[in-house]
């Protein structure tokens, strides 16, 4: 079965053949110079928007200090939001209010918090989950519905809740370093297509085997 088209903007087709339109390949819906997204990542939204970024990371703004940063293959839900790192206010002083953002000679240089937000290849995020400043959300994790994700996730762990915590891990610790040494997600497309039957069955043996040299 071929791949999905990654450059085209909705890529699900339904029934009547219309184009699903509150489903995006992101890296094709997304021109931001914070926002970085790999290739077959998807997002949905029941209302979709005209900005995606803006609608995905409402505190992303051009030219910040921090990036947002999204893997290949990974699936976001309805309701999902990054707040980056532009969000934070100040906890040093004796006031968390951000006087220097009022003052544009200030504003340039006035970010306290300029922590990347980096997401993994494959990773599932569920509805209405909301990733904090600075999370780390490894390869093959599953963010539950409604989670607050701080700080790291290991990869191909299932987290949920407020705040966000590992419920368990999707295999055996011997399996996930297998397919962290495999990196699907990184084969060329012929690869891919060859794979797709063993991914979807749960065969790592046949994964391995399709593995291209």
């Amino acid at each position: 079965m071929p791949l999905p088209n990654p450059a085209l903007r909705n890529p699900i087709i339904l029934p009547d053949g219309q184009a699903h339109a509150g489903t995006v390949m992101l890296a094709s819906a997304i021109d931001h110079p914070n926002f970085q997204v790999g290739d077959f990542t998807y997002a949905s939204d029941f209302a979709p928007p005209s900005d995606w970024a803006a609608h995905l990371a409402p505190y992303l703004f051009p030219g910040a200090r921090e990036r947002l940063m999204i893997g290949r293959f990974c699936q976001i839900a309805h309701g999902v939001r990054f707040i980056t790192s532009s969000a934070n206010h100040a906890q040093d002083g004796l006031s968390c209010y951000p006087f220097p953002v009022f003052d544009p000679a200030q504003m340039a240089d006035f970010q306290p918090d300029t922590r990347d937000t980096v997401i993994g290849n494959d990773v599932w995020i569920g509805y209405g989950a909301m990733i904090l400043p600075g999370a780390r959300v490894g390869d093959g994790a599953i963010i539950g519905a409604g989670a607050v994700v701080r700080g790291s996730v290991p990869p191909y762990a299932i987290v949920t809740g407020n705040p966000a915590s590992v419920q368990r891990y999707r295999f055996s610790k011997s399996q996930i370093a297998r397919l962290l040494t495999l990196k699907w997600w990184l084969w060329p497309a012929e690869a891919l297509a060859r794979a797709e039957p063993a991914l979807l069955a749960g065969d790592l043996d046949m994964l391995e085997d399709l593995a291209p040299d």
